[in-house]
């Protein structure tokens, strides 16, 4: 049985590591995680799952679209605890970026957890919620 894509919202902040950053790189580990439940999510993920690179505090807008390419493992800058990390590699830009105000607009998408528990940097969305935001802002993947 072929396994069915995930998608996700990882937030950072632009000011510690932007977008630009990470097209630049070509990718990153995300590391750092500190939060059991974004920890489960980072295990939950799949190689090819799609997620969505939000711009947190000042921004708070959806700038990109990026993919899982190695799915978790132990965080190297852990020092104590049981955390994990995964590979991110950039898919493209949005067109558009889809702004927090933007999404609080959405009577659909007022389930999401970025509305809902809004410190939380690593989130699940639905098929839905990727493609309307996707739609939003005016990408084509």
């Amino acid at each position: 049985m072929p396994k069915t894509r995930q998608y996700w919202l990882v937030k950072q902040e632009p000011t510690d590591y932007s977008w630009d950053d990470f097209v630049k790189d070509k990718g990153c580990e995300w590391d750092g995680v500190r939060n059991y439940q974004a920890r489960n999510n980072l295990r939950a993920m799949k190689k090819g799952d799609l997620l969505l690179f939000y711009h947190s505090v000042k921004e708070k807008r959806i700038v990109g679209i990026a993919k899982l390419a190695r799915e978790h493992y132990p965080d190297p800058t852990a020092t104590e605890g049981d955390w994990s990390c995964v590979d991110l590699k950039p898919v493209k830009a949005v067109k558009t970026p889809v702004t927090l105000d933007e999404i609080k607009e959405q009577k659909n998408l007022q389930d999401m957890v970025l509305l809902n528990n809004t410190r939380l940097s690593v989130q699940p969305l639905t098929k839905k919620q990727f493609d309307q935001l996707v739609k939003m802002s005016g990408t084509k993947l």
